[in-house]
């Protein structure tokens, strides 16, 4: 925080000190001696400013050299003038101080060590803020001899009063690491000290810290760990990036493996020789698998998280399912990680690889998103690999055909690398589903004739490589690529022809000599990686052609043995030996064609991704696929879970109030903000069982969930009837309360989804306030007036994956049905009375072109906006059709044919015309549900014979319906729509353009908007709301001084808002 402000200070001093130090050399000769003089002289004026008297000069001088710094202009010289400074009582001097001395303490570690008492004295400083910066530019000092220093004020800062000092501490721990290691076990208790606190401002860097000194110390998350589950919504995000990290390595070691459940099914088969008596034992030893309460409740705490704005966040929340969920749960993330594709190119390349990792082992999850996995023009090249390779991933036989028509276009990309790694692609379909292999190599056939060169070489080495599968049955494919040779000039893929060549030279036996007969021409001119298979062709031709080439043969062997390449001598000498014989050669020469000519096994086509999942994903070492420094390896499952017993924290009960024989208490005591899960459950327990209290070591909402013993729901429901009747009185509470309580053990199951219900949402204000807030409204309600609603709502998917244990499977959202009654109440939303569609102002007799005459072989059509509600749906927008017949016959059958609309845009078509006759004209009605966008309706306008594409796009200002409103409502309706929600601009524009009836004609002429009656003169205000949402769309013309105006527009709708500005903008600017 406190670094962010110094950069913010630093910005100004860099531009003042590169103007002050323009201005000086402009004034002096540019000669070496002149330019150390007057560097000389503006220094010494630096001095005198940091010894003056006055505060002003002093920051003046401090803003300098900060901004020498920030240029890489050497400053060091100042140290002594500037260390006086530290003591200054001016907060801003004192951060540009701290900022200097950050930078050079190190330099001049005789000179920074008369500063460190009063550093020392900072620290007792009653400003949080002079504490935090004094701790952090101690800690920066990275000076051996104060290291005894820095621990004392790294413990004295652990225990300060302010959090944010706290957090520093956290920081300053990992500096202390770095620089003494020696100092691990000091830090391990300050540690320890700082992973008990409470605030979510200190989690995350106190987590960092552990990480960093002593990420095997497992034992001290033990009893931390639910208080980091409960906390982790309120951290910051990046705090929230660490710590899910950290647990995600501690569920890995203290849970066994969910995953159990999935394996287990392959294993139920029983043997056909197994006796009913090794079965009956084996199935005693295995226990059917029982999710930890804690490891549900990490789980369920950061789902909410998958909503982050932070992509890192999301990230972190996706590997932790991916690495410890059960495999059936871990889908919900596949939607979170293709929203992150909609982020800058650097966020996209991490997300995809992580993803092209997932889809390898779990197609299902993310085979939905398909389309978002389409290459865009746009995308570089590095986005546009790693989609194809997901694409080749997902393909199964269901959307090869859409993938396949996908990749022609990208073979046809102007970026080659791209197209090359599209061919690979395809041949990897091509061996990974056998209904479309021939398909695929068809087509890899006909790119052979494509006039780019890369794109026909990529061709050939991935046809060699499918051709090794069924070479038997391609023949005629290896003649058609022979003669390639004479066009090719790729090395790879000459080298890949030639191989096949050899290797089914004995299908081939006339092409061939003729292809080594072109070779030994150019041997000489060709690449090493060429020459090399002109060899093994020469080989392999001579074992089985030797009448035909022998001679050939040997004058390769000739070429070969003077080349300038090792590697071609030494293969030369290797063959000759080998085919060649003669009395030298060996045992091995028999053998030569069974080495040559052996059948060599096809190449496996695999995805570079494959092997990269024992790197935990978003890692670094995951990115490079190499283990980087500092890596924490993900250990395996536990066979048996440790000891659960070690997460429970102990509460110190407080002393009970004595209350005399037969009655009972009706304050429930007030929950903690951060209440540990334990604290919840005994509280539930005094409050339901009448002062028994028992600590079981897990939250409530855990044993809700895995407990549906007949005990328990009987617990739950008395507990839940006592909270429905406590706000009564003493007489009503006595008649009433037995009664309820028979009712609900009566119903049993229905009690204890409520409880399920309301458990869930107090777990949810650990991170919201507000559903306590809600809670207390709920138990003010009397239960005769609650009712169930009609559907459910869901304010987060805050579900729970465990399946319910009563008959009847209820959804458990996020509010109880008899809150959800009691919000039904509240008056949350904008009263109706404010929001009345008046009728327009005015109706523009503009038309637009749908269709040209002599595009429509004689059809002319025009459209306009009449301003009217449609007749076809609340939602949409009426449009007005003119259909003109400027031909000289009749044009039959006029409808409305296929619609190509974007998103969940709707259509309603008009009424078909029969028939309309030579220059006969007829208007027709449409409704269109642009859904509060300006995107273009495309359809077919079709007659009997033709149909014609044609498009409608909406001006912003037809999207919406004039809304009648009082000044009053205006103005209260625009109090809530500020910061984000308000868009702004000057307007310049003569004086008599800003007469009340040229703004009325002006902003009504664009826009379909009302006129608010407005007590003042200078302002004038309009009111509408959209067509398809029904927000608010507030526009407010303020006459300023002169010839100038501020249009301000209020709306939800930001981009409709953007858009309507930029076209009232001009429009009340010219005359």
């Amino acid at each position: 925080m406190s670094s962010n402000s110094f950069a913010y200070n630093e910005q100004p001093g860099g531009g003042e000190a590169a103007e002050l130090g323009q201005e000086a050399t402009s004034t002096i000769s540019p000669s070496g001696a002149f330019g150390l003089f007057s560097d000389w002289k503006k220094n010494e004026d630096l001095k005198q400013m940091l010894e003056s008297n006055k505060d002003s000069a002093k920051l003046d001088a401090m803003k300098r050299i900060v901004g020498m710094i920030a240029k890489g202009k050497n400053a060091s010289e100042l140290f002594p003038a500037v260390v006086k400074n530290v003591a200054s009582k001016n907060i801003e001097i004192k951060k540009l101080v701290y900022v200097y001395l950050v930078r050079y303490a190190e330099e001049q570690q005789d000179l920074a060590l008369l500063s460190i008492s009063t550093f020392q004295r900072a620290l007792k400083d009653p400003n949080q803020l002079i504490r935090a910066s004094a701790l952090r530019v101690l800690s920066s000092i990275r000076v051996p001899i104060i290291v005894p220093i820095m621990m004392l004020a790294i413990k004295e800062a652990s225990a300060d009063l302010s959090p944010y000092v706290r957090k520093n501490a956290a920081h300053a721990i990992q500096k202390l690491y770095s620089l003494d290691p020696e100092q691990k076990e000091m830090l391990i208790e300050v540690i320890e000290k700082l992973l008990k606190d409470k605030s979510t401002l200190v989690a995350g860097s106190v987590v960092m810290a552990f990480e960093e000194v002593c990420p095997d110390r497992i034992d001290l998350i033990h009893r931390n760990y639910r208080k980091l589950c409960n906390l982790l919504v309120d951290v910051e995000e990046w705090g929230q990036v660490v710590i899910i990290h950290m647990l995600t390595r501690y569920a890995r070691t203290q849970f066994v493996s969910p995953w159990r459940e999935d394996d287990s099914l392959d294993d139920n088969e029983k043997n056909f020789y197994e006796s009913d008596d090794e079965e009956k034992e084996k199935s005693d030893k295995k226990k059917p698998y029982a999710m930890d309460p804690d490891h549900r409740l990490l789980i369920r705490n950061t789902k909410p998280l998958l909503q982050s704005r932070n992509a890192a966040v999301v990230m972190a929340v996706a590997q932790l399912y991916w690495h410890i969920s059960p495999k059936s749960e871990a889908g919900v993330i596949s939607k979170s990680l293709v929203r992150l594709l909609r982020s800058n190119r650097e966020v996209q390349y991490i997300v995809l690889q992580n993803i092209a990792t997932m889809s390898i082992q779990r197609k299902g999850m993310f085979e939905p998103y398909l389309k978002s996995f389409y290459v865009r023009s746009t995308d570089p090249t590095m986005i546009k690999t790693l989609k194809l390779e997901i694409l080749t991933n997902l393909a199964n036989e269901a959307n090869i055909s859409t993938l396949l028509r996908e990749f022609q276009t990208y073979v046809r990309s102007q970026d080659k690398q791209f197209a090359a790694a599209t061919i690979q692609t395809i041949g990897r379909c091509a061996t990974s589903i056998i209904e479309v292999t021939d398909t695929c190599l068809n087509g890899l056939v006909c790119l052979l004739s494509n006039r780019d060169e890369i794109v026909v070489a990529e061709s050939v080495v991935v046809i060699k490589k499918l051709l090794q599968m069924q070479p038997a049955q391609h023949g005629e494919i290896i003649k058609h690529m022979a003669k390639l040779l004479d066009s090719i000039t790729v090395p790879v893929a000459r080298a890949s022809i030639l191989w096949l060549i050899g290797e089914n030279c004995e299908r081939v036996p006339k092409i061939a000599p003729d292809v080594l007969r072109k070779m030994a021409k150019s041997f000489t001119s060709e690449d090493d990686l060429v020459k090399l298979q002109i060899l093994n062709l020469g080989a392999k031709l001579y074992l089985t052609n030797s009448k035909q080439t022998k001679l050939l043969t040997q004058y390769i062997l000739n070429l070969g043995k003077y080349d300038q390449n090792y590697d071609i001598r030494d293969r030369t000498r290797f063959i000759r030996q080998l085919i060649v014989p003669n009395e030298k050669s060996g045992a091995l020469s028999k053998y030569a064609k069974k080495i040559f000519l052996a059948q060599k096994p096809a190449p496996l086509l695999e995805s570079p991704f494959k092997d990269r999942d024992h790197f935990q994903l978003g890692t670094l070492s995951h990115t490079l696929n190499i283990k980087a420094s500092g890596y924490l390896e993900l250990s395996n499952w536990p066979e048996v879970a440790p000891d659960p017993s070690v997460r429970n924290v102990e509460v110190i009960e407080p002393a009970k109030e004595w209350t005399p024989v037969g009655k009972t208490k009706k304050e429930k005591p007030a929950k903690k903000f951060y209440s540990e899960p334990e604290e919840e459950e005994e509280e539930e327990e005094e409050t339901g069982s009448g002062g028994e209290s028992g600590d079981t070591g897990r939250s409530s909402e855990d044993s809700s969930e895995d407990s549906s013993s007949e005990q328990e729901s009987e617990t739950g429901s008395e507990a839940d009837a006592k909270r429905k009747t406590k706000r009564k009185s003493d007489s009503e509470d006595g008649e009433k309360k037995n009664e309820k309580s028979k009712a609900s053990e009566s119903s049993s199951e229905e009690s204890s989804s409520i409880e399920e219900c309301s458990s869930e949402s107090e777990s949810g204000s650990d991170s919201d306030p507000a559903p306590r807030k809600l809670a207390k409204a709920k138990e003010r309600k009397p239960q005769q007036e609650r009712h169930p609603p009609s559907k459910d709502v869901f304010l987060l998917d805050l579900d729970d994956f465990n399946p319910v244990s009563t008959p009847i499977a209820l959804p458990t959202p996020a509010l109880s049905p008899s809150l959800i009654a009691d919000l039904e109440g509240l008056n949350l939303s904008t009263p109706s009375s404010v929001i009345n569609v008046s009728t327009p102002v005015f109706v523009p007799t503009k038309t637009h072109e749908l269709l040209h005459r002599m595009s429509g072989k004689g059809l002319a059509a025009q459209y306009c906006f009449p301003r009217q509600p449609c007749l076809f749906g609340d939602k949409m927008v009426s449009v007005q059709i003119t259909l003109n017949n400027t031909s000289d016959r009749k044009i039959e059958s006029i409808h409305i044919g296929e619609k190509r609309l974007p998103g969940r845009m709707q259509m309603h078509g008009f009424h078909p015309v029969d028939s309309l006759e030579p220059e006969g004209s007829v208007t027709v009605s449409m409704g269109i549900d642009f859904c509060d966008s300006t995107q273009t309706a495309s359809f077919q306008l079709c007659t009997k014979d033709d149909c014609f594409n044609v498009s409608i796009q909406p001006p912003v200002g037809e999207l919406l319906l004039p809304v009648a409103m009082s000044e009053k409502d205006f103005k209260k309706e625009q109090g809530m729509l500020t910061g984000m929600n308000e868009t702004s601009a000057t307007v310049i524009a003569a004086p008599q353009n800003f007469t009340p009836s040229m703004i009325l004609q002006k902003v009504v002429n664009v826009a379909n908007v009302g006129a608010v009656p407005s007590g003042q003169d200078n302002i004038h205000r309009f009111a509408a709301k959209t067509v398809h949402s029904g927000s608010l769309m507030l526009v407010t013309v303020e006459l300023k001084e002169g010839s100038t105006a501020q249009l301000i527009i209020n709306t939800e709708k930001t981009v409709i808002g953007s858009v309507l500005l930029r076209e009232l903008k001009p429009v009340l600017s010219q005359g």
